[in-house]
């Protein structure tokens, strides 16, 4: 298949993904989170961007492998928080609900632009948490750079009531549909 990159700086993908030997660039791709509503289409294309964008800084054949997470609910993206009251007001709305947790994941052909995408979805119900929990977990961890204020890894047991789905699809991206992706790919 020859050489494949890794579009992200997430070492949470990096380390998913880590038996693929892949080389690791960050996208320079500059995410416009200007869109609240859900769509498939949306996280796809985020991916996509980021992928692209490091194709265009390669001069040499090779695959590149872009992803995007997102945390909605109901039709609500939850983005990555900007600061304390961002994070807490995000985990006091997951409080006691069952969210979707999306990642995109696009592998592009640098030489030729060919590309497949996939998504992946998993649900997280979190049990009704208290304010100190949160503030807590926002004091020990600050989870500003993780969709919806939080880290799968990271929370405390009693935070998370069930999971229904690829749990490493929640950290950053499933195993399993990197290599779907992948399988059948010139």
């Amino acid at each position: 298949m020859g050489k494949m990159i890794l579009a992200s700086s997430s070492p949470r993908r990096a380390a998913i993904l880590k038996d693929y030997k892949l080389e690791i660039i960050p996208s320079p791709y500059v995410e416009n989170h200007t869109k609240t509503v859900f769509s498939y289409d949306y996280v796809e294309q985020l991916a996509f961007n980021k992928a692209k964008a490091v194709c265009e800084l390669i001069q040499e054949p090779a695959i590149v492998i872009g992803a995007d997470t997102v945390v909605v609910l109901g039709d609500e993206i939850l983005e990555k928080p900007l600061n304390k009251e961002e994070a807490f007001s995000m985990l006091k709305k997951l409080s006691g609900k069952t969210h979707k947790v999306v990642t995109a994941v696009v592998v592009i052909n640098a030489k030729n632009g060919e590309y497949k995408k996939n998504s992946t979805t998993s649900l997280v119900t979190f049990n009704n948490l208290t304010d100190v929990m949160i503030k807590n977990y926002i004091e020990k961890y600050k989870p500003y750079d993780k969709a919806g204020a939080y880290g799968i890894q990271e929370l405390p047991k009693n935070f998370v009531k069930s999971i229904n789905g690829d749990y490493e699809n929640i950290v950053g991206i499933s195993p399993k549909a990197f290599e779907n992706l992948i399988k059948n790919f010139n």
